[in-house]
């Protein structure tokens, strides 16, 4: 089973864009956590949804794959996880959506090559 976990995140307005610049970055350097599979994460953004009015506001988008339900849940729990979204999301967050769901099998026949 592989774990697929996605996160869309819109800023409050106020949010300065160098300030979302090093959110991505720092949010990048997590997919060097072991709990995540094969260094399998990738963020992007800002959307370029036509028309923008599709993305209802969210600027950046996380896709990561995890072995499993625990290695989710060690990512989530993880200090560097923590020290990223205290640090950078929640105080300048206006929403956040996370979305996740289990492949079955190893998964590997449905993992994008990112």
């Amino acid at each position: 089973m592989t774990i697929v976990h996605i996160v869309l995140f819109k800023f409050k307005t106020d949010v300065s864009d160098s300030h979302k610049e090093e959110f991505v970055t720092e949010l990048r350097k997590l997919k060097d956590l072991s709990s995540v599979m094969s260094s399998k994460l990738v963020v992007g953004g800002p959307s370029i949804t036509e028309p923008i009015e599709r993305s209802q506001g969210f600027h950046y988008a996380l896709l990561s794959y995890h072995k499993d339900s625990q290695a989710l849940a060690e990512y989530q729990a993880s200090a560097e996880h923590h020290r990223v979204t205290s640090k950078y999301l929640w105080p300048f967050k206006e929403d956040v959506i996370r979305f996740d769901f289990e492949i079955s099998g190893d998964g590997d026949n449905h993992i994008l090559p990112i």
